[in-house]
């Protein structure tokens, strides 16, 4: 396939369209997730029981393995830009953070820029997924693609400061055996992939890795941001990108990105990928 641009190209852009389920009228579902109201909703006390009874009955169908769902119809333009959370697939980034993946992967390849390939905070895989089938495309055999997540869900917040709680979402909470089985579909679970377990502040500092071509960061909260920062920025070879998936769209994101690299007194010239994403390239 490495020596078809036009077979390489067939594949990574169908690949693109399955992890983000693209493919069928059903892509724009949204299952109905069981929250629970808070306390301060009991000032209005008809809303508040309607939410409550909602989220019961939510709560009691996950119980039974049962999914609620929403139906609409599927946006082009809204799964390119990642704007929604598909029920089906494996990535929420959209086609323009995968494309923006792509590119720096391919250009990494053409550089010959050393290092593996890591993201930090995966969800159901498929950006991972995607950076293995490029390296599949291209006949790559000598880098690893690094899967680094808690496998649990987010973390709860360390303080105010520290980004949303979306602690108690379950759709967000994917383990390591459904990560491992969604890379086993598409036939890209083989001694290439690497898994590394549990919160970024244990499993990053320790981890096995000489040096990144790419880092990519999707934890969210300014504690796990930072935390990888810490941990992988110096493993980051001249000419390799780091990418931050939530630079624009979470203001605890982006606060910890400028801490760290004002710590450094570094000035990278971050370009925008998206509404969401940013990325750039560490200076050769």
């Amino acid at each position: 396939m490495h020596g078809d641009p036009h077979l390489v190209d067939s594949y990574l852009d169908l690949m693109k369209r399955a992890l983000s389920a693209s493919l069928y009228d059903e892509s724009a579902w949204i299952r109905l997730e069981p929250a629970r109201p808070p306390i301060g909703e009991l000032r209005r006390p008809l809303h508040y029981a309607r939410a409550l009874l909602r989220w019961a009955l939510l709560r009691d169908l996950s119980r039974r393995s049962i999914v609620a769902a929403r139906r609409r119809p599927y946006d082009e333009s809204v799964r390119a830009e990642g704007r929604d959370w598909p029920l089906f697939g494996c990535t929420m980034v959209g086609h323009r953070r995968l494309d923006n993946v792509r590119a720096c992967v391919e250009q990494i390849l053409r550089d010959n820029v050393p290092g593996d390939l890591l993201e930090a905070g995966v969800w159901r895989g498929g950006t991972t997924i995607f950076m293995r089938a490029i390296l599949k495309a291209h006949g790559i055999t000598d880098r690893t693609v690094w899967v680094a997540d808690s496998f649990e869900g987010l973390p709860v917040p360390a303080n105010a400061d520290d980004g949303a709680d979306f602690s108690g979402i379950p759709i967000l909470a994917v383990s390591l055996e459904q990560v491992r089985a969604n890379f086993a579909r598409f036939g890209l679970l083989d001694a290439q992939v690497e898994f590394l377990r549990g919160w970024f502040a244990d499993t990053l500092p320790q981890a096995p890795i000489e040096r990144l071509a790419i880092l990519r960061l999707d934890g969210d909260l300014y504690s796990s941001t930072m935390d990888t920062l810490r941990a992988l920025y110096d493993k980051v070879s001249p000419g390799g990108f780091v990418i931050v998936d939530d630079y624009h769209s979470w203001r605890s994101c982006r606060r910890a990105v400028t801490d760290f690299l004002a710590s450094r007194s570094l000035r990278p010239d971050i370009q925008t990928i998206d509404w969401a994403g940013a990325y750039w390239r560490v200076d050769e």
